[in-house]
């Protein structure tokens, strides 16, 4: 049996809670204050399990009861594009807050979660997979068959 579970609504917050665990290690002044905005919005996709948003996750075995806490947590979501050559059916994976607590690292989790998620986009018809790899998560995910995109990208904040 499988640790990996799909997350569900009652989860929200320690989705949160681990996605600033992600957050922190870029910026380590990061504020909470977004959690709030965030977290109505996060409970209705995870209380959606045919929507285009799966968040797969390992339940801290340190922490099994009331307050159970994860230990980690692996989100994508599956977006249409117009086909082309490399997904002509138009539907490609992006994973992001790939994360893992801090007493919970180096168990294999975060690899069990993005192999859930892997073939639930897989199930999905996706004709690829995104991600944006940290230097120090980028060996997973080569590990995994993920390469180095060489599109460039850009991006505009509204």
């Amino acid at each position: 049996m499988s640790l990996v579970r799909r997350a569900v609504a009652e989860d929200a917050e320690e989705v949160l809670r681990l996605r600033q665990v992600m957050i922190a290690s870029v910026n380590p002044d990061a504020s909470t204050d977004w959690q709030a905005g965030a977290l109505p919005g996060l409970r209705t996709r995870l209380a959606d399990p045919d929507g285009g948003f799966a968040a797969f996750v390992v339940d801290h075995p340190e922490r099994p009861v009331a307050p159970a806490a994860l230990a980690a947590l692996v989100v994508g979501t599956l977006e249409y594009r117009i086909g082309g050559p490399d997904r002509p059916g138009g539907l490609l994976g992006y994973v992001f807050s790939v994360a893992t607590d801090p007493g919970a690292r180096r168990r294999g989790y975060a690899r069990a979660c993005m192999a859930e998620l892997l073939e639930w986009f897989r199930e999905r018809g996706a004709g690829h997979v995104m991600l944006t790899a940290s230097p120090d998560a980028e060996p997973l995910y080569a590990s995994m068959g993920f390469t180095r995109d060489t599109t460039p990208s850009m991006r505009l904040y509204l």
